[in-house]
């Protein structure tokens, strides 16, 4: 169950939030909104893996 819930929520990250890696975004130079963008996206990942 918890699976599921992950991986539509990964379909939907990747249809709503902005793709970094496709803008070749500088870790470094990230705003805050950004990187807790990416720890969203990873986190979802992650779980959607499991």
């Amino acid at each position: 169950m918890k699976k599921q819930v992950f991986k539509v929520l990964a379909k939907m990250n990747k249809l709503l939030l902005p793709s970094f890696t496709k803008k070749q975004l500088d870790i470094s130079k990230a705003t805050k909104v950004q990187l807790a963008i990416i720890g969203w996206r990873a986190f979802v990942t992650i779980n959607s893996l499991k």
